[in-house]
């Protein structure tokens, strides 16, 4: 027999704040998602509407209470300020995936980071997860550095490992971190 999936937790360092999304987030996603650089790195909708957000908002929400996986909004811990999203993929076995964007005004902060430490706290906390994998566009340099501060290493590059919106192959950097015995 299967067990309850426990409710999705809040996490926070004081500055950001991980938390469940809400119906009420659709407008901030759709703000944030007019950002040029998030289309260009994350495949989303062209144009980015208003009705985007909300099935955004309401998929994750839904995702999370089905399991495994889990998606939070990213926040300003003191104002509750949509900053961003992260999302944990799995675990799938030993595995498990991170993904995340960040709204443009809270880049250059710290907030991804941040963010990914959390996430990645809480999975090793609460999993039996050996493995945690995150890629970005090769492109996608800052993302890259996130990676590396938050203490994730490079692991590799996978060639065409994508397509953009023309159809032409992009190259993935992909970094790892992992918790082994000892």
């Amino acid at each position: 027999m299967t067990e309850p999936r426990s409710p999705q937790p809040t996490l926070t360092d004081g500055v950001i704040t991980l938390r469940p999304w809400r119906p009420d987030d659709a407008q901030a996603v759709f703000e944030a998602c007019q950002d040029p650089e998030i289309a260009r790195f994350i495949p989303i909708p062209q144009p980015y509407r208003l009705e985007d957000g909300a099935w955004f908002v309401a998929h994750a929400a839904e995702e999370s209470a089905a399991g495994p996986s889990a998606h939070f909004a990213i926040v300003d811990a003191l104002t509750d300020r949509l900053l961003g999203s992260i999302s944990r993929h799995g675990p799938n076995g030993h595995r498990a995936m991170i993904g995340y964007w960040v709204a443009a005004e809270a880049r250059g902060r710290g907030v991804a980071t941040r963010a990914v430490r959390l996430l990645v706290d809480w999975t090793m906390a609460t999993t039996d997860v050996i493995r945690l994998e995150l890629y970005t566009d090769v492109a996608n340099e800052r993302s890259g550095r996130v990676a590396l501060r938050a203490g994730f290493e490079l692991e590799g590059i996978r060639r065409a490992w994508d397509l953009d919106r023309a159809g032409r192959p992009i190259d993935a950097a992909f970094y790892v971190l992992l918790r082994l015995p000892g």
